[in-house]
């Protein structure tokens, strides 16, 4: 009888410990922070957002705060993230935008200085004119642009961010001096629409979702995207296979503060893999038509010191840093 009582006492402790599995895991990272260095709404917070309900609800790790700390192209929420040294329960959202915000606002801390973990997400950015234009695709606005750069005007975002650089890089793999291009930068997307479809300029460049609905009302025309090869679900030929070779990504990622140590990387990282793994994850992907990007790691590592690179040269080849 001892025996028995033993064996289901081992049996009970046994299951106790299986039940306890999920909680145990969920506290390998004690209260995780999450920065998104803009205004509450933007992608950045919306991808902060999505982390957390995420990792909370699959039980990766719990809880989980977001907290937002906006300014400068995300360099304010950099240089707080720089100071939060060693502290290995805090990742901060950055992406594309903050790489070219680190050279346009000159900022004293870099993203050299700080742990990558994984690059998360991006949008491929299109090239759109309106519905009346002459050009039919990228050739015919090529050509054009080709004979008087200055006169054919681009419309995109903020000066020195992913809708330049695109053009900046479309300029220079036509042999354009991208010094000469002439760009209209707007501070949001409904600025840039109301430009291209009032024919105030003869293209324009934004993330696919900006002018999805136009395009498909057939107000505009979209004549290129910015990725390696054609995408799901959206009928425009890439610029490669036009004669350009260009692709970008507005991509997401997501970094920690400088020095932290490997094990508290490696927590982290394994925390973002599980979350990128699960149906939950995807299931966020496809209802915020979001295009998944992931790469973690030493990958991520590698990929950022290149974008860097990358980044730097185009905005001195357009002419906003030196």
């Amino acid at each position: 009888m001892s025996r028995t009582v033993n064996r289901l006492s081992k049996l009970a402790l046994s299951l106790a410990l299986l039940a306890a599995a999920p909680l145990a895991s969920a506290q390998t990272i004690p209260n995780l922070r999450i920065m998104a260095p803009a205004s509450p709404g933007g992608g950045w917070d919306q991808t902060s957002r999505a982390i957390q309900g995420v990792m909370q609800d699959v039980g990766i790790t719990k809880p989980v705060q977001v907290f937002n700390v906006p300014g400068a192209g995300g360099t304010i929420g950099l240089a707080q993230l720089y100071n939060a040294k060693g502290d290995g329960a805090l990742m901060m959202t950055m992406g594309l935008v903050m790489v070219g915000a680190i050279q346009t606002n000159s900022s004293k801390v870099d993203l050299s200085r700080v742990t990558p973990l994984a690059r998360l997400t991006g949008e491929y950015e299109v090239v759109v004119v309106p519905a009346s234009s002459p050009y039919k695709n990228m050739g015919d606005l090529v050509a054009a642009w080709k004979v008087d750069p200055g006169k054919v005007a681009f419309a995109g975002g903020s000066a020195g961010g992913t809708d330049h650089m695109l053009v900046g890089l479309m300029a220079k793999a036509a042999g354009i001096d991208p010094k000469k291009m002439n760009y209209v930068p707007f501070s949001g997307g409904g600025e840039t629409l109301a430009a291209v479809l009032g024919n105030q300029v003869a293209a324009a460049v934004a993330g696919y979702g900006e002018f999805e609905a136009q395009i498909k009302a057939g107000k505009l025309r979209a004549v290129g995207i910015s990725s390696a090869k054609p995408q799901a679900g959206i009928d425009v030929p890439t610029l490669k296979s036009q004669g350009l070779n260009v692709e970008l990504a507005n991509w997401r990622g997501i970094v920690a503060p400088p020095g932290i140590s490997s094990s508290e990387k490696a927590v982290l990282v394994s925390a973002l893999d599980k979350m990128h793994a699960s149906k939950e994850w995807k299931d966020t992907l496809k209802t915020r038509s979001w295009t998944d990007l992931y790469l973690s790691g030493s990958k991520f590592d590698v990929y950022l010191k290149l974008e860097a690179a990358r980044t730097k040269e185009v905005l001195q080849s357009i002419g906003l840093v030196k």
